[in-house]
């Protein structure tokens, strides 16, 4: 990571957590540089990193400010993300609770189909199932079926963390493909998600590939939809 990465990742921090707040305006370049030890010219390129991810707005002549955000987490916002790195991105502290992981011992034929068995040499599929937090709030549902080839030997407590991070210690994730529908909150979705019973939910169906199009996943997660809205086609950026 570059230093005006860096220093675009503390200023995006501070707007995430409120200390720069909705048409604030920032201190002064100069203060910025003399705050963070850096050059002015890598204090400008971190503001203008953050104003292309629409983080902050500059007024010529005037300032640039926060530019105001959407009360909903942008899923997509900075590419492709797992959950853990866009709550860091958001300011917030991620925590997953595992709640089953194993062999697959049945799954519907859409997800089989995508994730191509029929080409692999191992055609077994482990199930991943996770309720995810942000700063002890449930946000979402995981339901992940992954090719075994990448998780063998894994136990539950490994999936505590980024899944993201783990599965790239066995193969780089290139980019994913969404499906998203509105649907209605039953009553076990209502308990985990502390939301009520009809309350909307978004349905997120994926399939997280390698460069070469091979398919790693097929996540199936339901997410509050007062809490996030998305993009559909993902590329991680690395």
């Amino acid at each position: 990571m570059t230093k005006f990465e860096e220093v675009a990742g503390q200023l995006e921090g501070r707007v995430r957590r409120g200390v720069y707040s909705t048409a604030q305006r920032l201190p002064s370049e100069y203060d910025l540089a003399k705050e963070f030890d850096v050059s002015r010219l890598t204090v400008r390129k971190a503001i203008d990193l953050l104003i292309r991810r629409q983080v902050l707005v500059k007024d010529p002549g005037k300032g640039t400010y926060v530019m105001a955000t959407p009360a909903k987490v942008e899923s997509g916002r900075l590419g492709l993300q797992g959950f853990t790195e866009a709550a860091k991105a958001y300011g917030k502290v991620s925590r997953t609770e595992v709640m089953a992981f194993g062999p697959a011992e049945q799954l519907p034929p859409v997800v089989l189909a995508a994730l191509q068995l029929e080409n692999r040499r191992d055609p077994r599929v482990d199930l991943l199932v996770r309720r995810r937090f942000w700063d002890e709030e449930p946000m979402t549902i995981e339901k992940i079926a992954i090719c075994h080839e990448y998780v063998a030997d894994r136990k539950p407590q490994d999936f505590t963390g980024s899944l993201f991070d783990l599965i790239e210690r066995e193969v780089p994730i290139a980019y994913s493909q969404q499906e998203i529908e509105a649907i209605l909150v039953d009553s076990e979705l209502a308990e985990l998600l502390h939301v009520q019973l009809g309350d909307p939910l978004l349905r997120v169906n994926s399939v997280t590939y390698t460069a070469d199009a091979k398919p790693i996943f097929y996540d199936t997660s339901y997410y509050r939809a007062d809490k996030y809205s998305f993009k559909s086609t993902l590329t991680r950026q690395h």
